[in-house]
């Protein structure tokens, strides 16, 4: 009998392992180059090529890479629970509104300047069997995974199209305050305060075109071609200058010349809610590329069904490693940072040597 059991529990296993090696056996897909998990996945790689080449100029972390990034938020983020709630429509999330709706969602205030991103993204939409929500969160992460030392992003395929255009106010605006934000932001999917820190690592790799719109392409540090922690240092530094006119609504003084702060961001990193998870990104690469990635997850399927999507994550590029370190810009110290966490000193950091930064526009 203890014989037959063994004998039973093997055969089992030897079963289970069977069905897990189909599970996980890759298939060939038609190109017959690549090959797939999912054989769903297997019209992602031309696209991926195709957007490489004739969108981020030949695979580099540079304006439409950054703007592709700035799309996944803007499209997904139009969503509102406590308006599900009260039988509202409330937006569709990262449903891909903002491209089947362009005329209607690129005029809301907070999406100014988006149009020219969505016009560029369209004919690839248009040339290639993918929908509109999913080419908005496959590019961003396709995008971003050319800059030094990002993550490799999850993407999931499945979105259907945006039957309505998600309705307006529900992207916040970098003249908001911090209330406002963490309300949003919990409203559309139940971030945290530390989850909205997390996302706003994507501003290391930005910039603003319309904040002064006499400076286009003004970024938000000292490095807005490596995805690394300066955005979270130079964001806690005194600010002492505007780098273009004064008095612009969402914009407050940054440290370095060529740099812009958003008036959002200065006061997320001195609020007592998110102070401590601001400065714990300092330095602190592994972490901020971690809790970003799995922020990111939770953007970039908003409003979705999850149960109906196919992950196929592998065929996101694996980004470059990190090519900086954390520093202070040259002419500036600790002496500069306004300590805004109570809890832990703020780290130690070489500053560059040299004249002041300087920052060019991307």
């Amino acid at each position: 009998m203890a014989f037959n059991t063994l004998a039973a529990f093997v055969s089992a296993l030897a079963t289970i392992q069977v069905v897990n090696g189909a599970l996980t056996r890759r298939v060939t897909c038609p190109d017959g180059v690549n090959t797939a998990t999912n054989a769903a996945c297997c019209g992602l790689f031309a696209i991926r090529d195709d957007i490489q080449q004739n969108l981020f100029d030949g695979g580099t972390c540079g304006e439409d890479a950054h703007e592709s990034l700035r799309l996944t938020f803007h499209d997904a983020i139009g969503f509102s629970q406590s308006a599900a709630a009260r039988g509202v429509f409330g937006g569709g999330g990262a449903d891909g509104s903002i491209a089947i709706f362009e005329s209607i969602e690129t005029n809301f205030h907070a999406s100014i300047g988006v149009d020219e991103i969505v016009n560029e993204q369209a004919p690839f939409i248009a040339r290639h069997n993918i929908t509109p929500g999913d080419f908005i969160q496959f590019a961003g992460a396709v995008g971003v995974s050319n800059c030094p030392g990002a993550p490799r992003l999850e993407f999931l395929l499945g979105r259907p199209p945006a039957a309505q255009p998600a309705p307006d106010k529900t992207i916040p605006e970098p003249f908001d305050t911090v209330d406002t934000i963490l309300a949003r932001f919990a409203d559309a999917a139940s971030f945290t305060p530390e989850e909205v820190v997390a996302l706003l690592a994507s501003h290391t790799v930005a910039a603003a075109d319309e904040v002064d719109p006499t400076i286009p392409g003004t970024p938000f540090d000292t490095t807005p071609g490596f995805f690394d922690t300066q955005f979270f240092i130079e964001t806690q530094l005194r600010g002492t200058l505007f780098p273009g006119t004064a008095g612009n609504q969402g914009e407050v003084e940054s440290p370095v010349a060529g740099e812009m702060r958003l008036q959002s961001d200065s006061e997320l990193a001195r609020d007592s809610r998110t102070a401590c998870e601001w400065q714990s990104m300092v330095n602190n690469q592994n972490k901020m590329m971690t809790v970003f990635k799995s922020a990111m997850a939770k953007l970039a399927v908003i409003g979705q069904d999850v149960s109906q999507m196919v992950d196929c994550s592998e065929v996101i590029p694996m980004p470059p490693p990190p090519q900086s370190t954390a520093h202070f810009p040259a002419g500036l110290t600790n002496a500069d940072v306004e300590q805004a966490c109570a809890e832990t000193p703020f780290p130690t950091l070489p500053t560059d040597p040299g004249p002041a930064t300087s920052v060019p526009p991307v």
